[in-house]
């Protein structure tokens, strides 16, 4: 979200600097939505109260955003983020019980 136009963003995602300061609104859009599911899932995990309702929602986001991601952007996204959610969202429902 905030290195996207710098060296290291830009290395890590193969951008030359253009098509970097092209994409930064759509990357720093990603990044904020990013943040917002990872601090409710440390949220699902700090929480005193039950915290099944907060991963299974977080957590199908997560999967459901990923798919649409794969549909629309990278079939790769479904393999590297949604299929780990997918896992995520099992190994939670099993430590539930």
């Amino acid at each position: 979200m905030f290195l996207w136009d710098q060296p290291f963003g830009r290395k890590v995602f193969g951008l030359n600097p253009e098509r970097a300061a092209i994409t930064k609104p759509l990357a720093a859009d990603q990044g904020l939505y990013n943040t917002f599911l990872a601090a409710g899932l440390v949220w699902s995990l700090i929480t005193d109260s039950n915290r099944w309702p907060l991963q299974l929602f977080f957590l199908t986001c997560v999967i459901i955003a990923r798919i649409f991601g794969a549909l629309t952007a990278s079939r790769s996204i479904l393999w590297v983020q949604a299929v780990p959610g997918l896992i995520a969202l099992l190994l939670a429902h099993l430590t539930r019980v």
